[in-house]
């Protein structure tokens, strides 16, 4: 539980000196990339076309609204290996 506290105040911490931290490219493990800051329009389809150029794609998430099926502006794509993940966060991270 201690863990947890730490962990959250952490994140806590972060946000508050970067209010920009959901609009970018950040590593969820060691192949799977957070994607924030995604336009409403991007499908899983360009996500994947855009991020292809870095290595292999092996999945493509976009989290879209239950209600609405519109892009909640933010998807995950998991690569084939960490080193591929890693270009891709070197090169998109902060990109608008």
């Amino acid at each position: 539980m201690a863990f947890a506290n730490k962990i959250g105040n952490v994140l806590k911490q972060v946000i508050k000196s970067s209010p920009y931290v959901y609009q970018s490219v950040r590593c969820m493990s060691s192949s799977k990339v957070f994607i924030g800051g995604l336009s409403y329009q991007t499908d899983e389809q360009s996500l994947k076309e855009a991020f292809a150029q870095h290595g292999d794609v092996v999945e493509v998430k976009v989290i879209v609204d239950r209600d609405t099926g519109r892009s909640r502006g933010f998807g995950f794509v998991t690569f084939a290996n960490s080193e591929e993940a890693q270009s891709a966060i070197n090169v998109q991270d902060g990109k608008v």
